[in-house]
């Protein structure tokens, strides 16, 4: 794997994540949303993602296997929970049905934090490789002043 290829991998990291960060954002923000333009609750968001494959490894080829070297992760989809919506007695609400019950979305501020702590560590993880993987370029320069 070259420097630019990991560089390639990492940039592939911040995209997924950033993407998953602003999923997050917008569950926590949609937290008390009753009536979307369908007429339903708002319901949770989540990312999935899948690898991008890459090339076969010269050395896995001539041993006939069938690995590959990694090129990156890419958003597969952003998919809806199928978790069906809380309900909550409150009469007055402008959304309540027959019974008073009002159909709040199925989002667990708690879980949704954890999700965006893991988020943002992935993130910065990435941000982690990129640097190390300059620093190391940088090093390598420096070698041919000597």
């Amino acid at each position: 794997m070259g420097m630019f290829s990991s560089l390639g991998i990492s940039a592939t990291g911040l995209t997924a994540q950033r993407l998953r960060m602003s999923v997050i954002a917008n569950n926590i923000a949609n937290i008390e949303t009753t009536r979307t333009p369908e007429g339903k609750p708002y319901c949770r968001q989540f990312t999935v993602f899948m690898p991008i494959s890459g090339k076969k490894n010269a050395s896995s080829a001539n041993r006939g296997s069938s690995l590959t070297s990694g090129s990156g992760v890419a958003v597969a989809a952003i998919v809806e929970d199928t978790l069906p919506p809380r309900l909550v007695y409150d009469p007055g609400h402008p959304d309540a049905n027959e019974e008073g019950y009002v159909s709040l979305p199925n989002i667990d501020p708690v879980r949704e934090m954890v999700d965006m702590i893991s988020a943002t560590r992935a993130y910065e993880a990435n941000v982690a490789a990129i640097n190390a993987t300059k620093t190391m370029a940088m090093r390598a320069l420096d070698i041919g002043r000597v």
